[in-house]
């Protein structure tokens, strides 16, 4: 009965219920699914060595061991979203929760390569049901605006204390125990959510729902799987005719799928939303910094490890403050928005982490301080923007739309994280490659230049094999060129975060606690629009 007391309050303009003892400890509990999902993705990676020793999998393999679980996840989130909507949200989190616990289970004892890839898409599939769910029912359970903004920011510090806590955990179990392990994480904490949801959460779904259009479904998991691998696949191997054409096709049945839902009567998305300045600005706002912050992150993990000669631990808690201030900025961004308008804090938090990317182009071959610093800066800015910009995007759909707006948000999130690390990750490696051709040392075999002209990583390891003096100064060669990467692509985050700070002051200005809902336009759809229009409210690297 939630949405029913949410009408009331606005159809009588009162103020609406404080969120009580059970809400709060609620969201406690939706906590649970965003520290586990980073948390999965955190300690795959530290788990690869040693599943590759158990499993032995082919290249392709292990590559699909470690994508499909992304994949799976953009490709269902739509779907999963609208589904919410329309059969309950807590019904599909506990589903998926119970869901994603025994496909934990059966990649913790997987004993084929074949039959762990299977495990991935499955836990992909259930990811994608936890966090349009989760974020969804924030919407429902906090009906004050003040209230929401605050349970959002400790939602999304989720996430930062996840991808702490992640090479933490995942470390001390692969030290103790076997590989699988680091899967059965999962149990316990779904175990937890399927015991606690129950007395905890309020159920929701759309009073007005019509049926799902399963051919809607099957073109939105299409189309954004091809755009996804496409792009990983130009990250991961360069630009090339195949990827492209994935990309091109999944772009031709993305508009086959939005011509459809302009036809029907119960579109999978109301593409009514896109019309909301709040909406769209926010959506575009969080893509775009989810870009940037993916792509430069791609370059700083290895700086750590390749340039300074950090261990993959020492490196994990290097980035410890970064997650530090991530959470201050989620948390702090909802008290700043009492004083300030939305747009002024969102707009701070994207200065900041200009900032922290204008720092990142100073750097040289011995700056950790200055990539703590500047990863810091832009952590805080990060966390203030991204708490807003999705509150914003779920506060402005209509309440029985919330499920998707949230699959929408995280849709844009998987898109702007694959984006970045194929934007620009190719062009940081490409101009890796162009300097080192240019300043390759002479001497070294040509066997040997081809393995250093493809990766840091290839530079570091032929360096090793060389004679001291000439390994040192191919070393040198690789290390400024891939600084001279890092730097461009600093430049192009610092340059896209001052244009988003921009946009988001003069489209969303207007925008502020004291808003009536009918100065909003509503979101329409030639059949069907909503039964009330909502006030706008302020909502990781495979």
């Amino acid at each position: 009965m939630t949405h029913i007391k949410e009408k009331e309050a606005l159809l009588n303009k009162v103020t609406p219920p404080k969120a009580g003892r059970r809400e709060w400890l609620g969201l406690a509990v939706l906590m649970l699914p965003t520290l586990l999902i980073v948390m999965d993705l955190t300690v795959l990676h530290l788990a690869v060595p040693h599943l590759s020793a158990d499993l032995q999998p082919s290249s392709t393999q292990l590559l699909w061991i470690v994508d499909i679980y992304g994949f799976m996840i953009a490709g269902s989130l739509v779907t999963m979203g609208t589904l919410g909507d329309r059969i309950g949200r807590r019904k599909l989190l506990l589903i998926g929760a119970a869901a994603f616990g025994v496909a934990s289970m059966l990649a913790a004892f997987s004993t084929s390569a074949a039959m762990l890839i299977a495990a991935r898409a499955l836990l992909g599939v259930a990811g994608a049901t936890l966090m349009p769910s989760t974020m969804s029912l924030i919407r429902n359970m906090f009906l004050d605006e003040k209230e929401r903004t605050v349970a959002i920011g400790v939602w999304v510090s989720g996430f930062s204390v996840g991808s702490a806590i992640g090479p933490l955990v995942g470390g001390f179990l692969l030290e103790h125990f076997w590989w699988g392990s680091v899967f059965l994480l999962g149990v316990p904490v779904m175990a937890l959510l399927l015991g606690l949801g129950p007395i905890l959460l309020p159920e929701f779904r759309d009073p007005q729902a019509g049926r799902v259009d399963l051919f809607s479904a099957a073109l939105s998991l299409v189309s954004v799987l091809a755009v996804i691998y496409g792009l990983k696949q130009i990250a991961q191997e360069g630009p090339g005719w195949q990827p492209i054409l994935f990309i091109v096709l999944g772009l031709v049945i993305g508009l086959v799928f939005i011509q459809r839902q302009r036809k029907l009567a119960d579109p999978l998305i109301d593409l009514g939303l896109f019309r909301l300045p709040a909406f769209s600005v926010s959506l575009i706002t969080y893509t775009l910094g989810v870009f940037v912050a993916f792509g430069v992150f791609l370059f700083i993990a290895q700086y750590l490890q390749l340039v300074l000669g950090l261990s993959p631990l020492q490196a994990g808690l290097w980035s410890v403050p970064g997650a530090v201030t991530s959470i201050i900025g989620s948390n702090g961004a909802p008290l700043l928005v009492r004083r300030v308008r939305p747009a002024f804090v969102i707009a701070g938090g994207l200065v900041l982490g200009a900032v922290g990317f204008a720092l990142l182009t100073q750097i040289g071959v011995d700056s950790l301080a200055l990539v703590v610093v500047g990863w810091g800066i832009m952590s805080l800015g990060f966390g203030a923007t991204f708490t807003l910009t999705a509150d914003l995007v779920v506060g402005t759909a209509p309440v029985e739309r919330a499920g998707a707006a949230s699959a929408l948000s995280e849709t844009g999130a998987e898109f702007g994280g694959a984006l970045g690390l194929a934007v620009l990750g190719t062009l940081g490696i490409a101009i890796y490659r162009s300097q080192v051709l240019a300043d390759l040392p002479p001497g070294i075999p040509s066997e040997a230049a081809r393995t250093a002209q493809e990766t840091l990583s290839g530079a570091v390891t032929v360096a090793q094999q060389l004679p001291d003096q000439l390994g040192a100064a191919l070393l040198g060669t690789a290390h400024e060129a891939f600084i001279q990467g890092l730097q461009l692509t600093s430049v192009i985050g610092a340059v896209v975060m001052m244009g988003l700070a921009i946009m988001t002051v003069v489209m969303l200005r207007h925008i502020g606690q004291d808003d009536e809902p009918e100065n909003q336009p509503e979101p329409e759809h030639p059949s069907r629009r909503p039964t009330l229009p909502v006030q706008p409210d302020l909502t990781f690297l495979d």
